[in-house]
C-alpha cells in the first residue's frame, strides 16, 4: 500500500504542476507563444487551453489506473518511477502540442501584423536598480552558523565512524570513518546552497526586465515589485534548505536518535518552501502580471505589440537563442519565476563549456577512485 500511495501522490503532483504551468504564465504568453493583448481571448487560445487541460486530466487518470493494476499484480515499486516518468513525458508532449496549435493560429491569422511591433525600456532599472534584500538572507546565514557551531562543539565527542550522509537523510547501516570532511558535510552543503542562491539572485536582478510594450508603465511597476519578491523568496528558500540540513546534521552527529518525528522535521522546511513558492506564484504570476493595478493602469494601452520573435524561442519557450540580442540572461517564457541563458551569446557557451569541463573532471576523478559517489538507496 505505501507504494500505491506514493505512486498516486507523485502522479497528482505532476498533474497539478502541468495544469498550473499555463495558468501562471502571462495572458500574452499562452503556452510560450507571444500574442498581442487583443488576442489573449481568441477562440484558438481558449480551445488550446481547454483541450490541454482535459487531456492532462485524462493522462493522469489513465496513468493512475495503469499503475494500480501493475502494483496489484506485480507488487513492484518500479511501477512508481515508470508510470510517473510516462505521465511526465506525455504531459510535456501535450504542452508542446498546445504550443504548436497556438503558434499555427498566430501565423495563419497574421496576428503579428495587427500591431506595430516595439519594445519598452525603463532606464530606472539601471539608474535605480532593485537591490539585494540582504535582511531576507539573514535566516540562512544564522542557520548555517548555528549548524557550524553545533558541529564544532560536537566534533570532539563524535564516534570513530559516522552513518553515510545522503543530503537530507542518513544511511545508518553504512558507516564511514569520522573525518572533518565527513563530519561537516551538512555545513559544506549549506554554504554551497547559500552561495548559489545569492549568485542566482544577483544574476536575476541584473537581467533584462521583462516589460510589456502595450502597457509600459504598469508592467514596469509590477516587474519591480515582482523582482523584489523573487529575491526575498529565493533567500528565504536558502534558509529552508539550510534548516532541513541542520536537522539532518543532528542525526548525522547522533545528537538525536533516528525517529519518524526527526525525519518529518528534516522535510518540513522543504514542504514549507514548496507551499510558499506555490502561494507566491499564484498570487503574483509571471513577471508580476497578477499584481493589482493602480488607478489608470487597467486601461493602459500604447497600441504597440511586444517585439519578441517566436523563432528565437525553442522547447515551447524554455530555450532562447538570438545572436543579435546583447542580453545574456532573459526571462523565460516557460514557468513563472524562471530565467534562461541566451544561447546566441558567446559568454553563454563559455559558461556551458566551463560547466561541462567541470563535470568531465568530476567524472574522471570518480572513475579513478579519487572521489566516492553516493550509493543508490530506495525511497522506502
Amino acid at each position: 500500500m505505501p507504494f500505491l500511495y506514493a505512486d498516486l501522490l507523485l502522479i497528482a503532483l505532476v498533474t497539478s504542476l502541468m495544469l498550473a504551468l499555463p495558468a501562471l504564465a502571462r495572458p500574452t504568453l499562452p503556452f510560450g507563444v507571444r500574442v498581442g493583448v487583443q488576442r489573449v481571448d481568441d477562440p484558438a487560445v481558449i480551445s488550446a487551453r481547454r483541450l490541454y487541460a482535459r487531456l492532462i486530466v485524462l493522462v493522469a487518470v489513465l496513468g493512475a489506473g495503469t499503475s494500480i493494476l501493475v502494483l496489484l499484480v506485480t507488487g513492484s515499486a518500479m511501477a512508481i518511477g515508470v508510470t510517473a516518468t510516462a505521465v511526465i513525458v506525455v504531459d510535456l508532449l501535450l504542452f508542446s502540442r498546445a504550443h504548436q496549435a497556438v503558434r499555427t493560429a498566430k501565423l495563419s491569422g497574421g496576428w503579428a501584423a495587427e500591431r506595430r511591433q516595439g519594445v519598452t525600456v525603463d532606464t530606472t532599472f539601471r539608474t535605480d536598480p532593485v537591490r539585494v534584500p540582504w535582511r531576507w538572507g539573514l535566516p540562512a546565514l544564522v542557520v548555517l552558523l548555528l549548524t557550524l557551531g553545533v558541529g564544532w562543539a560536537r566534533y570532539a565527542g563524535l564516534p570513530a565512524t559516522l552513518p553515510s550522509f545522503l543530503g537530507y537523510g542518513t544511511a545508518s547501516v553504512q558507516r564511514e570513518p569520522t573525518t572533518v570532511l565527513n563530519a561537516f558535510q551538512p555545513v559544506i552543503y549549506q554554504l554551497a546552497i547559500t552561495v548559489i542562491v545569492l549568485a542566482t539572485v544577483l544574476a536575476a536582478l541584473r537581467a533584462r526586465p521583462d516589460l510589456d510594450a502595450a502597457r509600459p508603465r504598469g508592467s514596469a511597476r509590477r516587474y519591480r515589485v515582482y523582482l523584489r519578491g523573487v529575491a526575498a523568496m529565493s533567500l528565504l528558500s536558502a534558509a529552508c534548505l539550510n534548516l532541513g540540513l541542520f536537522f539532518a546534521a543532528l542525526r548525522l552527529w547522533e545528537i538525536v536518535t533516528p525517529a519518524p518525528i526527526w525525519q518529518a522535521a528534516v522535510y518540513a522546511p522543504l514542504a514549507v518552501l514548496l507551499g510558499g513558492w506555490l502561494m507566491w506564484e499564484i498570487t503574483v504570476g509571471q513577471a508580476g502580471h497578477r499584481l493589482p493595478a493602480l488607478p489608470g493602469e487597467e486601461a493602459e494601452d500604447s497600441g504597440v505589440g511586444q517585439r519578441d520573435d517566436d523563432r528565437h524561442w525553442f522547447l515551447a519557450g524554455a530555450v532562447y537563442a538570438n545572436r543579435r540580442d546583447p542580453a545574456l540572461l532573459v526571462h523565460a517564457r516557460l514557468g513563472s519565476s524562471s530565467w534562461t541563458l541566451n544561447l546566441g551569446h558567446p559568454i553563454a557557451w563559455l559558461l556551458l563549456g566551463a560547466l561541462t569541463v567541470a563535470l568531465l573532471v568530476f567524472a574522471g576523478l570518480a572513475l579513478a577512485g579519487a572521489v566516492d559517489l553516493p550509493e543508490k538507496h530506495g525511497i522506502f
